[in-house]
């Protein structure tokens, strides 16, 4: 399956932005509109670092463990996401760039399906659809979990 990409320009550094995304801790507060139930386990930030959700999406429920598996501050952090019992694989990746203009960062989420179960391959366009939206939400969250964390503004494109 292809895979699914989300943007949102922020006022805030990479450093800022790298720093609050590598707490894993920090991501159930933009994400818990689908993830919800949160338990962390592992190191509180960097690589090792991770939960256990349970996804709703799509009018399914399945627990998803996400773990950080690969990090380059103040650039990049990917996560491995395993679900519905190991049928589906994929990995998440935060890419933080800096905005030439103004200063800022533009941060992007792109999930990649690594394994897929076969409804999911079957449905592909509705399932990128319905992640797209759901990402696109999570982008707009961060914005402002960002802006609260650092007391700054947001920007979204």
């Amino acid at each position: 399956m292809r895979s699914v990409t989300v943007s949102i320009d922020v006022p805030q550094t990479p450093e800022q932005v790298y720093d609050f995304l590598d707490v894993m801790a920090h991501h159930e507060r933009f994400t818990d509109h689908y993830l919800t139930n949160w338990r962390c386990h592992g190191p509180g930030r960097g690589v090792g670092s991770g939960a256990t959700a349970t996804a709703s999406l799509g009018g399914t429920r399945t627990d998803v463990t996400i773990e950080v598996v690969e990090a380059e501050p103040p650039r990049r952090i990917v996560e491995r996401n395993i679900s519905a019992a190991g049928r589906r694989q994929a990995h998440g990746t935060y890419d933080i760039a800096p905005l030439p203009a103004g200063g800022g960062s533009r941060v992007s989420f792109t999930y990649a399906w690594v394994r897929a179960p076969l409804t999911d391959r079957l449905l592909a366009p509705a399932v990128r659809a319905t992640m797209r939206r759901a990402n696109r939400t999570v982008m707009r969250r961060l914005a402002a979990e960002l802006a609260r964390h650092t007391g700054t503004g947001t920007g979204e494109s």
